[in-house]
This record gives structure tokens, C-alpha cells and sequence, in this order.
């Protein structure tokens, strides 16, 4: 299938097409040569975010007016994807910042919160993460464990986070705790968001992990750590609400980024086997290969 017709089904505008070449000639220019480098050394591509920031790719689906590109989910979907295409660790670091901080700021956050921070996480100055998943909720995010407490205008966090993306890298954090522990998931739980420079807030350990090893991820800490009454995000109460809508909306950039992994990985296969040579010629001319590539590029055009 040509690249016209792909183009055709998915419906893309040329305003799309012209932002996917923009990225895919960034991805194979500045990410892929350090793709290799950050997944065996674990090292954040500090430099590639800064110019991700330049860009204008930090924000893709951020509002214009806070300095964002002001672009649909669907180009912001294209821009993961192409980036995952040469380096899975990029792409998610990317996804977490834009899909759990920039949007349920852009989503549910104050005026005041949105003029803060979203110039400068679509600007890359900051770089977001999203404080979720503890030791005893992750799947069951509803079992959040980490307080708020309030101390007259104020509240205050003690707990913790784990496998938290960007966290040791990010200058700006949301976090979830509970607010009503007999409420629970049903009005008990409210999110906040504060920067890394908050009295009462540490990283712990840094963990290694099997994949995307280029991606940071850690552990949030809080301990007595106190926020001014304007650092909780929406209504007080609703914080599963909004993350669970986060969460929902996350998910189809981590899809992008699945989707852009597996085009990556038909890349490599094509070009290898029209470079190895069985028989007197490449195997590629073979029909039993043919097959196997035709048929990966077939599924990932339907997951696409």
C-alpha cells in the first residue's frame, strides 16, 4: 500500500502529514544515532528534550494562548510515533510529560495553574511527571495510600510514589492523595501540583529497568511536604475523576508509541533482508519472507 493511500484512510490533513515529516526527519537526524547509547547506559537525552522544547513538540496538543502548538490529538498521536519508531525511551518520556502533566493541567486545571506551568512544560524548560502509582496502588489506582491533610489554608502530603516516569528529571510534579479516607475513590481522593523544589519532597532510589532504559523513572517521596490551598488541581475530592479521564486519554498515545515500535521494528526487518544474501540473492526475493513482512505491515497498519 502506498503512502498516498495509508494517507487516505487515516484521513490525515496535509497540516499532519507535514508535521510527521517534520518529526520523522527529527527522529532519524537527532534521536536514533543516540537511541542505542541511552537504553545501555540508562543516561535521560537531556539535550534532545531541550530541542523537542524548541521545537514546539513538548506541547503538541497544549492551547495556543499557553504556548503550546494548539494541535489535535491525532497529530500528537503522529508525533509519539514517529519518534517510538527509532527510540521507544524518547517517545515515552514525551507521552508521560504530555499526556499526564500537560493535559490534566490543560484539562482541569486553575487559570492560574495553566498560565504558570504550561508555558514552560510546552516550552521544555520543564519537563512534567505524574505521581500515581504507589506499592499498593497501580492497577488498583483506587487504593492510594498517600495523604493530604489540611493545616489551615494549606495541605500537607505524607507518602510515597513508585515507577514514577521522569521523576528524577522533571522540575514540575502532580500528585495524587487522600483527602477523605471514608470517601475514598467516591469524592476522597484529589490531585496537586507542586515543583521539585517543595520543602518536605525527595526522589528516592533510582530503579534500572528491562526496556526503554533511556526513560527515567524513580521514586516520589513526601514527608510532611506542605502546599498552599491554589496547588490542588480542580475541586477537591475529584482527583480520581481526573485522573481516571487522564488515564483514559494516555493510553492512546502509549498505543501511538506501540504502534511506532512495531514500524520501527518492520524497518530493521525490510532492510535486512534486502542486505542478507542466501542462494546467490537477497532474501527478500524470497516468498516465505515476502509473506512475513507483509504480513507485519498489514497489522500495523490496522493497529494504526
Amino acid at each position: 500500500m502506498t503512502t498516498l493511500s495509508i494517507d487516505n484512510k487515516l484521513g490525515l490533513t496535509d497540516e499532519q502529514k507535514m508535521l510527521r515529516e517534520t518529526v520523522r526527519d527529527f527522529a532519524n537526524t537527532v534521536v536514533a544515532p543516540k537511541a542505542a547509547h541511552i537504553d545501555k547506559t540508562c543516561e535521560f537525552p537531556v539535550d534532545t528534550f531541550k530541542q523537542l522544547g524548541e521545537m514546539g513538540l513538548m506541547g503538541v496538543p497544549v492551547p495556543e494562548k499557553y504556548g503550546g502548538a494548539g494541535m489535535d490529538y491525532t497529530s500528537y498521536a503522529i508525533t509519539i510515533e514517529e519518534i517510538a519508531r527509532v527510540c521507544a525511551s524518547t517517545a515515552l518520556s514525551l507521552a508521560a510529560h504530555t499526556s499526564l502533566v500537560c493535559l490534566p493541567l490543560t484539562n482541569f486545571g486553575s487559570e492560574a495553574q495553566k498560565q504558570q506551568y504550561l508555558p514552560l512544560l510546552a516550552s521544555g524548560e520543564f519537563i512534567g511527571a505524574y505521581g500515581l502509582t504507589e506499592p499498593n496502588a497501580g492497577s488498583d489506582a483506587g487504593g492510594t495510600q498517600t495523604t493530604a491533610e489540611k493545616k489551615g489554608d494549606n495541605w500537607v502530603l505524607n507518602g510515597a510514589k513508585i515507577f514514577i516516569t521522569n521523576a528524577n528529571v522533571a522540575s514540575v510534579y502532580i500528585a495524587t492523595a487522600l483527602t477523605d479516607k471514608a470517601k475514598g475513590t467516591r469524592g476522597g481522593i484529589s490531585a496537586f501540583v507542586y515543583e521539585r523544589d517543595t520543602a518536605g519532597f525527595s526522589l528516592g532510589q533510582k530503579d534500572e529497568k528491562l526496556g526503554m532504559r533511556g526513560s527515567d523513572w524513580g521514586t516520589l517521596q513526601f514527608d510532611n511536604m506542605e502546599l498552599p490551598a491554589d496547588s490542588l488541581i480542580g475541586e477537591e475530592g475529584q482527583g480520581f475523576k481526573y485522573f481516571m479521564k487522564t488515564l483514559d486519554s494516555g493510553r492512546i498515545s502509549i498505543g501511538a508509541l506501540a504502534v511506532g515500535i512495531a514500524q520501527g521494528c518492520l524497518d530493521q526487518a525490510l532492510k535486512y533482508s534486502k542486505e542478507r544474501k542466501q542462494f546467490g540473492k537477497a532474501i527478500s526475493e524470497f516468498q516465505a519472507i515476502q509473506f512475513m513482512l507483509s504480513d507485519m505491515a498489514t497489522e500495523i497498519q490496522a493497529a494504526r
